[in-house]
């Protein structure tokens, strides 16, 4: 390990609370067959992480690595803090595309639902955004991985933010298949996002493919919404059909 990854990993090790740790367990599903199975926590709260990863803004990327691949879930998410950060403060294209490339080279250790949604538009997809290429999370839409295909739907929240909600739309639809819950609660974060962009276009889709679409997925996608509007939607959709996966060239 780094000179500095082990200052950090020291750092992290002194605030570690057992009492914390057993509720950070229990919360972030670590038993046998569950999502995070096998997750292990030092029981340390965000703001701690934070506030210790603005003291390291300036460590070489790549010397942080060893924290990304560390079997403590604080240490992974500390890293990803940093990264983030530096991305978002970064003036250089280049020093942007290293950060970029080291998180698409270490997608397999960002592995739980909070390490996904803290960095996958936040980084991956503020990279990608600006010049609309979209491959990448096409291709980690159709990943074997829960993780990936959630960094490819949250990934979208970039383009969202720019006014753009297709992409999104795009994903939504191709995941209308997917049978895993963090997923659909994902895809209907993002169609909640979009609709503060485009109401309208939201709404259209959800009147196309609202028979289709997942329960949860609807629900959440819909969770702001005027609640009279809301209640027909869930009435109108509410005998949805067997959902069938899309044809592949649908996600391309």
């Amino acid at each position: 390990m780094s000179d500095i990854a082990s200052r950090i990993s020291n750092r992290l090790r002194s605030l570690s609370d057992s009492g914390k740790a057993l509720v950070a367990k229990s919360f972030f599903k670590t038993g046998p067959g569950e999502y995070a199975e096998n997750d292990r926590f030092l029981g340390i709260s965000v703001p701690q992480i934070r506030g210790l990863a603005k003291e390291f803004l300036s460590a070489n990327p790549e010397d942080l690595i060893p924290l990304l691949k560390s079997r403590w879930h604080e240490e992974r998410f500390c890293c990803l803090v940093i990264w983030v950060t530096q991305f978002r403060k970064s003036q250089s294209l280049d020093e942007k595309r290293i950060l970029a490339d080291l998180y698409s080279a270490h997608l397999a250790h960002i592995n739980n639902w909070d390490l996904v949604d803290i960095s996958a538009a936040q980084l991956f997809g503020e990279y990608l955004s600006p010049t609309r290429n979209s491959a990448p999370l096409a291709k980690l839409l159709q990943s074997p991985s829960l993780w990936e295909r959630r960094i490819a739907i949250v990934s979208t929240w970039a383009w969202i933010k720019s006014g753009d909600i297709s992409l999104t739309l795009h994903f939504a639809e191709a995941l209308f298949h997917d049978s895993e819950d963090l997923i659909q609660k994902a895809t209907g974060w993002m169609l909640r996002e979009a609709a503060k962009i485009d109401e309208s276009g939201v709404l259209d889709f959800i009147e196309t493919h609202g028979p289709r679409m997942p329960r949860t997925m609807l629900r959440y996608a819909i969770e702001r919404i005027d609640e009279k509007k809301r209640k027909e939607i869930l009435l109108k959709t509410k005998t949805a059909g067997i959902v069938r996966p899309p044809p592949p060239c649908a996600i391309l």
